[in-house]
C-alpha cells in the first residue's frame, strides 16, 4: 500500500499530494507519466513560454498543472465542474507553488440562452462524471465561452470534458486559439459524433499533429 502522507512525484517534476482520488494503480500511472500521458505529451509539445491557456475538465489537476510548471505560461485557467474535486485541484497548485494558474468551478457554456447554471452528474469516480451522465446530479454555475474567451485570449485550449466537447465545438469560434488538445469521447456520442468535432476543428484550421495525436487525442495546431 501507498503511503498517504507521501506526495507523488512525476517526471515532469510535479509534486502531487495523496487524496482519495488517488488509488494506488493510478498513483503508479502518475509517478510514471502515463496518467493522461498523451494530454501532457500534446500540451507540452505545443504550449509555449507566455502563452495564456484555457483548460476545460481539469479532472484531478495533473495537466494543467504539469504544463503550468514545465512550459512557463503566462496564464492557466482551468474550469473544473465536479465540486468534489475542487480542494484537491487546490492543494496540488498550493504544494507545487504555482502562481500562473485561476481555477474556477463552473460549466463554459457557448450556448445563446445560457443558463444560470447546468446539472452535472457526479459518478462514483469522477473520471465518470458529466454533463448529461449518471450518477448524483448537482447544479453548477456557468460561465460564457465568450466573456471567458475575450477577457483571457488563449493562444492554447486544453479540453478534456467526458463528451461535453461535441456541443462545444459545434458552436464556438476557433478562430484565436494556435493549437488545441483535445481527448474525445465516441462513448458518449458514437463515431459520427467524433468525426464532426474533428470537423469543427478542422474548419477552424487546426490540423493534428501526426506525431502526437491518436484517434482518440488529437494535438492540433495551425499549419
Amino acid at each position: 500500500m501507498t503511503d498517504l502522507d507521501d506526495p507523488i512525484r512525476t517526471v515532469h517534476g510535479l509534486v502531487v499530494p495523496r487524496s482519495r482520488f488517488l488509488n494506488d494503480r493510478r498513483a503508479e500511472r502518475i509517478a510514471a507519466g502515463r496518467y493522461e500521458g498523451q494530454e501532457i505529451a500534446g500540451a507540452l509539445a505545443l504550449v509555449r513560454e507566455g502563452d495564456r491557456v484555457l483548460e476545460l475538465g481539469a479532472g484531478i489537476g495533473v495537466v494543467g498543472a504539469t504544463v503550468a510548471l514545465a512550459r512557463g505560461p503566462s496564464a492557466v485557467l482551468s474550469f473544473e465542474a465536479n465540486p468534489a474535486l475542487i480542494p484537491s485541484i487546490e492543494a496540488l497548485h498550493a504544494a507545487n507553488g504555482l502562481t500562473n494558474v485561476e481555477l474556477r468551478h463552473a460549466v463554459l457554456d457557448a450556448s445563446p440562452d445560457r443558463p444560470a447554471t447546468r446539472p452535472f452528474a457526479v459518478h462514483a469516480s469522477y473520471l465518470g462524471s458529466s454533463l448529461g451522465g449518471a450518477g448524483r446530479r448537482v447544479d453548477v454555475p456557468t460561465a460564457g465561452w465568450d466573456d471567458v474567451v475575450g477577457a483571457l485570449r488563449p493562444d492554447v485550449l486544453i479540453c478534456d470534458i467526458e463528451g461535453g466537447e461535441a456541443e462545444l465545438l459545434g458552436r464556438v469560434d476557433l478562430s484565436g486559439i494556435r493549437a488545441a488538445v483535445v481527448e474525445f469521447h465516441p462513448g458518449a456520442y458514437g463515431v459520427a459524433g467524433m468525426r464532426a468535432c474533428k470537423r469543427a476543428l478542422r474548419e477552424a484550421g487546426l490540423e493534428p499533429v501526426k506525431d502526437l495525436s491518436t484517434r482518440t487525442v488529437w494535438a492540433a495546431e495551425r499549419g
